[in-house]
C-alpha cells in the first residue's frame, strides 16, 4: 500500500460522502414538495440511469486519461449537478445529473486500484476501500439526516457573510452547500492522485464501434466461469442493497415510528455491519477462498424476512448491523475477484464499465419494482419477505451454478492467472 492509494481513498471517501448526503437531502426536498411516496425510489433511479446509459463509453474514458484526471472530471460534474437545485430544476433531473458524473467516476475509481496494486493485494485493497466507502455512507448518512433537521438548518442559515448576499434562504439550499463544499474537497484530493504509468492502446471514439467493442467485453465477462460467478453475485449485491436502503426507510416509519432525520440512522446502522464485515473479509479471505463466502448471502436473504416481526429499536439495530455485516463479508472478495478477472481478459476501465451496467440495471429493476409495490399499496412486510425470498433464492442458483462449472473443470486455477 502506497502514498497513491491513500490519496485514492480520501478522494473516494470525501466523493462518497457527499453523495449519500446529498440523497438524504434530495429526499427531503421531495417531501417538501409534497411529492407522492412512489416518487421517492425513481430518485435513486435517476441517479443510476446513466450508469447503464453510459456503461459502454465510460470505460473507454477511464482509460484514454490518467485515472485522477477523470476522477476531477467526475466531481466537477456533481458540483454542477448540485448547483441546478439553486435554479429550481427539479431534484430528480438534477441528481440524475450527479448520477451522470458518479457513473463517470466509477471504473476509474476501482480500476486504478488494479494498476497500482498485485492481484494478491486486491481484496485487502477493496476492504480499505469498501471500508472507507461504507464509513462515508454512515457518516454521509447521518450527515444527511442532520442538514435536514431542523437545529442544524437554522444555524446554517444563521450564519452570515458581511457585504455578501448568498441569497440562501431556505434549509435545502443551505444543506446544498455544505455538500458542494465537500465534493470541493474530493475534487482537489483527485488532483493529488499519482499517475499510474498505465497506458492503454488507443480508446476508440466511434459510438457505433464503443457498443460493439462493450458487448464484446460483456460476452467476455459472462462466459468466463469466475466472471460469471462473481458478476451474478455483485449485481444482485447492488440492486438489494439500493433497495433496502428504502424498504429501512419505510419501514423505520411503519413499524417503529421514526421520523425521517432519526429513520436515516438505521440505514447508518446497516452501512456499519457492511463495514465490520468488509474490514473482516479483507482480514481473514485471501483472494483464492474469495468464493466459499457465498452461502452467506443466502443466510442474509434469510434473517432480511425477520424484520417482519421486529418492532423494537432495540431489536432493530443489531438485526441490521448483522444484514450489513453478512452483506459485507461476501460481497468484498466478490469484487475483489470480479476486478481481478476482469484485468486479466481486458482493460480495468472496460472491465469495471460492464460490472457498473450489470449492478445498475439491477438496481434500475428493483426500484422499479419497489416503487410499483409501493404504488399499489402492497404491504411493507409482504415486500420485505418478497425481497429476502428474491435475494436467498437468487444466491442459491448462483451457488449451485458455480458447483457445475467446477465439477467441469478446476476454474480457481484460474485465480492468480496473469494478464492475457
Amino acid at each position: 500500500m502506497n502514498r497513491g492509494f491513500y490519496t485514492i481513498m480520501a478522494a473516494q471517501f470525501f466523493s462518497s460522502l457527499a453523495d449519500n448526503a446529498l440523497f438524504f437531502v434530495a429526499v427531503d426536498l421531495l417531501v417538501s414538495m409534497k411529492s407522492p411516496a412512489w416518487i421517492t425510489p425513481l430518485l435513486k433511479l435517476s441517479f443510476v440511469l446513466f450508469y447503464v446509459l453510459l456503461a459502454a463509453f465510460v470505460g473507454a474514458f477511464a482509460d484514454s486519461l490518467p485515472k485522477g484526471k477523470v476522477m476531477f472530471i467526475a466531481n466537477t460534474v456533481k458540483i454542477f449537478g448540485c448547483a441546478l437545485v439553486f435554479f429550481h430544476v427539479h431534484p430528480l433531473l438534477a441528481y440524475a445529473v450527479v448520477g451522470f458524473g458518479a457513473a463517470v467516476y466509477s471504473p476509474a475509481k476501482y480500476g486504478i486500484l488494479t494498476e497500482l496494486l498485485p492481484p494478491e493485494k486486491l481484496v485487502a485493497a477493496n476492504g480499505w476501500i469498501e471500508g472507507l466507502t461504507v464509513s462515508s455512507i454512515i457518516l454521509g448518512t447521518v450527515m444527511g439526516g442532520a442538514l435536514v433537521s431542523g437545529h442544524v438548518s437554522d444555524m446554517l442559515l444563521s450564519i452570515d457573510i458581511p457585504l455578501i448576499d448568498t441569497g440562501i434562504t431556505s434549509k435545502s439550499e443551505a444543506a446544498l452547500c455544505v455538500v458542494v463544499g465537500i465534493y470541493v474537497i474530493a475534487a482537489l484530493a483527485n488532483l493529488k492522485i499519482p499517475d499510474t504509468g498505465c497506458v492503454y492502446p488507443h480508446q476508440e471514439r466511434n459510438p457505433i464501434k464503443l457498443i460493439a467493442d462493450f458487448a464484446n467485453c460483456y460476452s467476455i465477462l459472462w462466459k468466463d466461469k469466475l466472471g460469471q460467478i462473481t458478476l451474478g453475485v455483485t449485481t444482485l449485491f447492488w440492486g438489494a442493497g439500493a433497495t433496502l436502503q428504502l424498504i429501512v426507510l419505510e419501514w423505520a416509519k411503519q413499524s417503529l415510528h421514526m421520523p425521517f432525520d432519526k429513520a436515516t440512522s438505521l440505514v447508518g446502522v446497516v452501512a456499519i455491519g457492511v463495514a465490520l464485515g468488509a474490514v473482516a473479509s479483507a482480514r481473514f479471505i485471501p483472494l483464492r477462498k474469495s468464493l466459499t463466502v457465498i452461502p452467506l448471502g443466502i443466510i442474509m436473504g434469510i434473517i432480511v424476512m425477520m424484520m417482519t416481526q421486529v418492532h423494537s429499536v432495540w431489536v432493530a439495530y443489531p438485526l441490521l448491523v448483522l444484514i450489513g455485516a453478512l452483506s459485507g463479508f461476501f460481497v468484498v472478495p466478490m469484487n475483489a475477484l470480479l476486478q481481478h478477472r476482469g484485468h486479466v481478459l481486458m482493460s480495468a476501465g472496460h472491465s469495471i464499465a460492464v460490472q457498473n451496467f450489470n449492478e445498475n440495471l439491477s438496481i434500475l429493476t428493483m426500484l422499479a419494482v419497489y416503487s410499483v409495490m409501493i404504488r399499489l399499496h402492497l404491504p411493507l412486510n409482504i415486500i420485505i419477505t418478497l425481497f429476502g425470498l428474491f435475494v436467498a433464492g437468487t444466491m442459491f442458483l448462483i451457488m449451485r451454478r458455480h458447483k457445475m462449472n467446477q465439477a467441469e473443470h478446476d476454474n480457481l486455477s484460474l485465480i492468480g492467472e496473469h494478464k492475457h
